[in-house]
């Protein structure tokens, strides 16, 4: 017994620190406000409608409130850094832009108001002095305002961010383009040359000419690729919303083709058809991706009225061709 006891010491004696810790030593106490915090949260969780949310907002406001006591009173320090500001604005962030929920963490908003909310924590005791209000010297206000300043910089660019990643998912394409000549983008990890969306439309459509064209009469052939821009212009419109329908770039892209005789003539049509990107790019030309298609007669040589169609085509350019596509002869 007693050796079990030794071993269970350091805990003991853990959860003893902890308890005097947290013991209140007087009513009025952060550890008070605490105690409190969470016996709102728990009968909000059994609440609910307006009363849930009335409870909850008062819990967050206990929380907020003893957070920033205890670290007035034992000031948190890292390197020498007091980090009891940083905490309290966490806590204040994720209240006003986090949902007011414990459950929704650490949202966007809340992570880019952040510093700004911390630098308002860390001016607000120069305003107040023996529990009234007062005004600084200049110098702590010209120290305040740099402060607020410096840190409102970086909620900027915590948002520039969050822009960037969105646009990034939102529209992948803009991951292949380059940024060389860019000053506030740097590119991490290897660089992606060709647009997959761009492929994809590409790969997709040829499969669909093939279908409409592939061992049909010659003539129906012919009539088709008469009326190619229609056709395909319809083709690629089913393509583009049944691939790229989680995206908001499938917009931007837009298929154009360009059909002409193979050598010798009347040996069969070459259609060419071309993806062409029209969202933002670092070159102002813009860029398009190719995709060339034979359409011959099984049997070969000049096809006859009876012939049946064959369709073959070749892989997508590797590389984006900048500038626009020719145009139909």
């Amino acid at each position: 017994m007693e050796y079990i006891l030794k071993l269970l010491k350091p805990v003991t004696d853990f959860l003893g620190r902890i308890l005097r810790v947290f013991n209140p030593p007087r009513i009025f106490s952060w550890q008070t406000l605490i105690y409190l915090s969470i016996f709102s949260w728990i009968m909000a969780s059994i609440s609910v409608g307006i009363i849930s949310n009335l409870i909850g907002l008062c819990g967050w406001i206990f929380l907020i409130l003893a957070t920033a006591w205890y670290t007035t009173d034992n000031p948190l320090r890292v390197f020498g850094i007091p980090l009891g500001a940083l905490i309290t604005g966490a806590l204040v962030s994720v209240f006003l832009f986090g949902g007011g929920r414990p459950e929704t963490g650490l949202t966007v908003h809340s992570f880019v108001f952040w510093p700004t909310v911390t630098a308002l924590i860390t001016g607000i005791p120069e305003f107040i002095e023996s529990g009234k209000g007062k005004l600084p010297s200049p110098d702590v206000r010209q120290r305040i305002i740099i402060l607020i300043g410096v840190a409102a910089v970086i909620s900027c660019w915590l948002q520039f961010y969050f822009v960037m990643q969105n646009w990034l998912q939102e529209f992948p394409t803009l991951q292949s383009d380059t940024f060389n000549r860019q000053g506030l983008v740097v590119r991490v990890g290897e660089p992606t040359t060709t647009p997959t969306n761009g492929i994809r439309i590409l790969n997709q459509l040829d499969a669909a000419v093939k279908e409409e064209l592939e061992d049909r009469p010659w003539s129906e052939v012919e009539r088709w690729l008469i009326e190619g821009k229609q056709r395909v212009g319809s083709l690629s419109q089913e393509v583009i919303q049944d691939n790229l329908a989680k995206y908001d770039e499938k917009v931007l892209w837009r298929v154009q083709p360009r059909v002409t005789n193979l050598k010798p003539v009347k040996s069969g049509y070459n259609l060419e058809l071309y993806a062409v990107w029209n969202g933002p790019s670092s070159d102002p030309r813009r860029y398009y991706l190719s995709k060339s298609c034979r359409i011959t007669p099984i049997s070969g040589g000049i096809p006859q009225k009876n012939s049946l169609a064959r369709v073959s085509c070749s892989q997508v350019s590797r590389k984006p061709i900048r500038g626009l596509p020719p145009q139909q002869l």
